[in-house]
C-alpha cells in the first residue's frame, strides 16, 4: 500500500524530486489513466502547498477539454481551446505561469478565491492530450522552479498511464 510521505524541504528543487520519487512508486504497475490522473491529483493537491484546486483536462476535441479527476471545489466541465489559461495554454502549446489570475485577460473563474494558476501541457508521442491545472489563493504562489517541478509530474503521469481506446 502507498502511503505518501512528507518532504521535509525548503529547497523547491529538492522537494519536486522527492515528489516525483513518490509519484512513481504510486503509479508504478498501474496504466489506467483515469486511476492514474486520480492518483496523481491526490497526491499533488496533498503534498503541494497553498493549493485550492489540482487536477486534468483532457483534450476531446481539437476545440474543447473536459474536466478529469481533481481535487478541490467543483470546476468548469468544459473548457475551449484558445480560452481561459488551460485553453491558452494548449493553443500556444505552453505552459502558463500566472501570477495573478485577475490580470490574466479571459480568465474563466471556476472558484473566485484562486488567485494564481499554473497549467502544464499533457503530452504524449501524438502531441498535447490536456492540460494538469493548479490553482492557490495566494497570488503569486507559483514560479519557474514550481513549472519545472509540475512539468515532470504531468510527464511521469503521461509515461505512467496508457490512452487506449
Amino acid at each position: 500500500m502507498f502511503a505518501a510521505k512528507a518532504i521535509k524541504t525548503s529547497d523547491k528543487a529538492a522537494f519536486y524530486r522527492d515528489l516525483a520519487t513518490q509519484l512513481k512508486g504510486l503509479l508504478d504497475g498501474e496504466r489506467d489513466s483515469i486511476a492514474n490522473a486520480a492518483n496523481t491529483a491526490a497526491l499533488i493537491f496533498q503534498m503541494v502547498p497553498d493549493l485550492n484546486w489540482a487536477g486534468f483536462y483532457f483534450l476531446q476535441s481539437d476545440e474543447e477539454m473536459v474536466l478529469g479527476p481533481f481535487q478541490g471545489k467543483p470546476a468548469c466541465v468544459r473548457i475551449a481551446v484558445g480560452k481561459g489559461v488551460c485553453g491558452t495554454a494548449v493553443e500556444l502549446g505552453t505552459s502558463m505561469l500566472i501570477k495573478d489570475v485577475h490580470d490574466f485577460p479571459g480568465h474563466i473563474a471556476c472558484d473566485a478565491g484562486s488567485r494564481s494558476e499554473l497549467v502544464v501541457l499533457l503530452e504524449d508521442d501524438d502531441g498535447v492530450f490536456g492540460v494538469l491545472d493548479l490553482d492557490s489563493p495566494l497570488p503569486g504562489r507559483f514560479d519557474k522552479a514550481d513549472q519545472a517541478g509540475i512539468e515532470t509530474l504531468a510527464a511521469i503521469y503521461a509515461a505512467a498511464s496508457s490512452f487506449e481506446d
